[in-house]
């Protein structure tokens, strides 16, 4: 399983000038998984990203979680990673 995450202010996937997903503030994800990968992978790599504290807080300290900001998730499968 491989990810790349990026902290977005906004994004959105369009396939043939057709909007399929959009976002606000929060993840953009590019998640590529294999055969072997497994369910208690995909739920370790879920509670981690979770966790992460990537957002500015009050004193502009990055120590904000994607729950604590209110924060979304957008999730592309991507084969090629």
């Amino acid at each position: 399983m491989r990810i790349l995450l990026q902290r977005v202010s906004r994004a959105e996937v369009r396939v043939a000038d057709v909007s399929i997903g959009s976002i606000g503030r929060g993840y953009l994800l590019f998640l590529g998984v294999t055969h072997t990968d497994t369910g208690v992978e995909a739920a370790w790599l879920a509670d981690k990203i979770a966790g992460l504290r990537l957002f500015p807080d009050s004193d502009a300290r990055m120590n904000c979680s994607l729950a604590d900001v209110g924060g979304e998730v957008l999730l592309v499968s991507q084969f090629t990673l």
